[in-house]
């Protein structure tokens, strides 16, 4: 017996990264959340297949700060699950993975095909071999600082029964919407909960808020209360450290900016209740730097 496939919704949600999206350039926004919207489907117009290709592209920069992350998480979780960890074999791991990514993006293989793609290859940038090096060496030294830090020593010093799910995708509801959460490293203690963010960039008071999220998360997910809560942004590779404050005064101004956030992002819509959005309504920035970084610059500019 055939079954006939359900169509995907776009269903409204926050998040950080959406919050972001939107401050930065309106009709981005637009782009990523609504007019790229079905481009993987056979079927989808030549324009949204492209915004779709555009969507996935990820920046030089962000990428060496995921290629941190993926690695830690995977470094954890062969901790949690009892494997020996060797930090030069993981070391060459990354760089072999990151040397595959670049290979595909700088040929365009994510055109044709499901592969890893950079802006910079997409519009031909001239980046020189100086600073693609860089990158990787800024890699290094945040995968060298997380070997030497206290996070991995006592990550290895858990108990199976306190580890939480590692940098894993959730969701919480707040007034009916659903907020998306992945905290990189939380684990229970004899207290309560800790929760720990690693950041590869300058730090930002943003980088706060993201992990009074996390706390809300926390709450809602794990059944932990607020005050039993302790949020940490470990800056790597610096290994500065931030105590991000959790008390009712500090989740109220959160949820009261959540609030704000997500009125703003419902009134450009044309149809709230369907998450339907026009591009009319979505302004381009005036801001030439935000424009030179965007991965839909040609069609936008175009």
């Amino acid at each position: 017996m055939a079954f006939e496939r359900k169509p995907l919704q776009n269903e409204f949600s926050w998040s950080k990264s959406r919050h972001e999206k939107l401050a930065e350039c309106p009709r981005q926004y637009y782009l990523h959340y609504y007019g790229s919207w079905g481009g993987w489907e056979r079927g989808a117009a030549p324009e949204v297949k492209d915004l779709y290709t555009l969507k996935k592209l990820t920046a030089r920069r962000a990428w060496y700060g995921s290629a941190v992350h993926d690695a830690i998480k995977r470094i954890l979780v062969m901790v949690r699950d009892g494997f020996p960890v060797d930090p030069p074999a993981v070391v060459d791991q990354v760089r072999a993975a990151m040397r595959a990514q670049f290979r595909e993006s700088r040929e365009k293989s994510y055109r044709v095909r499901k592969a890893f793609g950079l802006i910079e290859h997409e519009y031909d940038e001239p980046v020189s071999d100086a600073e693609w090096r860089s990158g990787w060496e800024q890699v290094e030294r945040c995968l060298g600082a997380f070997f030497d830090s206290r996070w991995l020593a006592a990550a290895r010093e858990l108990p199976p029964e306190r580890w939480l799910p590692v940098d894993e995708l959730g969701t919480f509801l707040f007034e009916g919407h659903k907020i998306y959460a992945a905290p990189d490293f939380a684990f229970r203690t004899p207290n309560g909960v800790t929760v720990v963010d690693w950041k590869t960039g300058k730090p930002r008071e943003s980088d706060k808020e993201q992990l009074l999220g996390y706390a809300v998360y926390a709450r809602d997910t794990w059944d932990v209360p607020l005050s039993k809560v302790e949020c940490r942004v470990v800056y790597l590779p610096s290994l500065d450290e931030v105590e991000v404050r959790v008390d009712d005064e500090s989740i109220r101004g959160f949820t009261a900016h959540m609030a704000e956030s997500i009125e703003r992002m419902r009134s450009l819509l044309a149809d709230p209740d369907a998450n339907r959005a026009e591009i009319a309504t979505f302004p381009k920035t005036t801001d030439a730097a935000a424009c030179a970084r965007c991965p839909f610059r040609r069609p936008c500019l175009g």
